[in-house]
C-alpha cells in the first residue's frame, strides 16, 4: 500500500465531531505503508497530536483543495460550497443518488473537476453494506425518542454513553409502548438495544412484517423509531391522513432521516431537524413530533468513530485497485452520472 495515500478532512459541520479514522486505526495504517495526512480540526473528538504520535502528517484545517491529485479525501459529511469544481476522489455520504436536495450541484461539481464520489453508503458486496454508522444512528434515535415521549428532550450535545443512557434512564420509560421498523438491520439493532435498556415495551418489524402494513397497530405505538432505507416505492408510515387519526403515536424517531427523498417513509415531514431544535411538532390535536436529525451518531462521537474506522481500515488495502466495495462505490457514482460502469 505504498503508493496510497489518505487524506483525512476537517468536517466543515460545526456539530460534527466524528472521525472515519481514529488514530490507533490510521497508526496501523502509516507501518503498513500508507501516507496518511490529517487536517486539524477543533471540533474532532480526536487531537491532532493523537494522530502525529502515529506517524500521520499533520495540516490546516480545509487544505485539501490543495492536496495531491492522488490522494483520496477522507470525511463523512457534506463538502464546503468551495472550490466549485471537485478534482479528487473524494470518500464520504454524499446523499446524492436519490434525488435528494442537492444532489445534482454535487455530482456537477466532480464532473466539472474531474473527480468522483465513493460513497461509503455504497460500499456492498452482494447488495449489503459493509460499513456504516447504522448501529449508533439507532441507539441514539431511540434513546432521543424515548427523551421526546417524556418531555425531557432538550438542545443536544456530545457526550459519552453513559451519560446519554443516564438521561434516558432518569425519564422513567417503563412501560413505554415502543416499535421500530427496520429491526433487523445496524440501526434497528441499536434502537432495540437502547429500548430495552430503558426499559420500554418494544416490538421489532422487518420486512415481511411491513409487506402487508399494519397501520393501525403502528399507530398503537407511543414511539416509532423508523430504522428503513427504503429504494424502492413502499407506502409512508406515517402519511398526512394520520395526524388526526385516533392513535397513541407521540414521537418518530426517524433514523433513516431520508427527508429529502421521494422515498421519504415519514413524508409527514420534509426536512431535517437541528441539535438546537431536535424535534419538530408536525401536528398538535393529538400532538406528533418527529425527530429527524442526521448525523446522530455525532451525540456519541467516541463510540461512533471507533467502531466505523475498526470497519473501514480492513477495506483500505482493496481501494487503490478499486476491488470489491471500492468497485461498487465506483461504479455506483458512475451509474449516477450516466457513465458506463467500471
Amino acid at each position: 500500500m505504498a503508493d496510497l495515500h489518505l487524506w483525512l478532512r476537517h468536517e466543515s459541520r460545526s456539530t460534527e465531531r466524528r472521525a472515519p479514522l481514529v488514530p490507533h486505526d490510521a497508526a496501523r495504517l502509516v507501518a503498513d505503508g500508507v501516507r496518511v495526512t490529517v487536517e486539524e480540526s477543533p471540533q474532532r473528538v480526536f487531537t491532532s497530536e493523537a494522530y502525529r504520535t502515529g506517524g500521520c502528517e499533520i495540516v490546516p484545517a480545509d487544505s485539501w483543495p490543495d492536496a495531491p491529485d492522488d490522494a483520496y479525501v477522507l470525511g463523512i459529511k457534506e463538502l464546503p460550497a468551495a472550490p466549485d469544481a471537485l478534482r479528487h476522489s473524494h470518500i464520504f455520504f454524499g446523499h446524492a443518488y436519490k434525488g435528494q436536495a442537492g444532489a445534482g450541484d454535487l455530482l456537477r461539481r466532480f464532473a466539472e473537476g474531474g473527480g468522483e464520489l465513493l460513497d461509503l453508503e455504497y460500499l456492498t458486496v452482494d447488495g449489503r453494506r459493509v460499513i456504516a454508522f447504522g448501529y449508533w444512528a439507532g441507539y441514539v434515535g431511540a434513546s432521543l425518542g424515548v427523551l421526546a415521549t417524556r418531555g425531557a428532550l432538550q438542545p443536544l450535545h456530545p457526550m459519552e454513553k453513559a451519560e446519554l443512557d443516564a438521561l434516558v434512564r432518569a425519564t422513567g420509560a417503563d412501560g413505554l409502548e415502543a416499535l421500530v421498523v427496520g429491526a433487523q438491520g445496524r440501526s434497528g439493532h441499536g434502537a432495540l438495544d437502547a429500548l430495552f435498556a430503558a426499559g420500554a415495551r418494544v416490538d421489532g418489524w422487518d420486512r415481511e412484517d411491513t409487506r402487508v402494513l399494519d397501520r393501525e397497530a403502528l399507530l398503537d405505538h407511543e414511539l416509532l423509531v423508523n430504522c428503513v432505507l427504503s429504494t424502492t416505492a413502499q407506502p409512508a408510515f406515517v402519511r398526512p391522513q394520520d395526524l388526526a387519526a385516533e392513535r397513541a403515536l407521540r414521537v418518530v424517531a426517524d433514523v433513516t432521516c431520508d427527508v429529502t427523498s421521494e422515498h421519504n417513509l415519514v413524508p409527514v415531514n420534509r426536512a431535517i431537524t437541528s441539535w438546537e431544535e431536535p424535534a419538530r411538532r408536525v401536528h398538535e390535536d393529538p400532538p406528533l413530533d418527529v425527530i429527524a436529525v442526521d448525523n446522530l451518531p455525532s451525540l456519541l462521537p467516541r463510540e461512533a468513530s471507533v467502531a466505523f474506522s475498526a470497519d473501514l481500515v480492513p477495506l483500505v488495502p482493496a481501494l487503490a485497485g478499486r476491488r470489491g466495495p471500492w468497485r461498487e462505490a465506483e461504479n455506483a457514482y458512475r451509474s449516477a452520472r450516466g457513465l458506463r460502469s467500471a
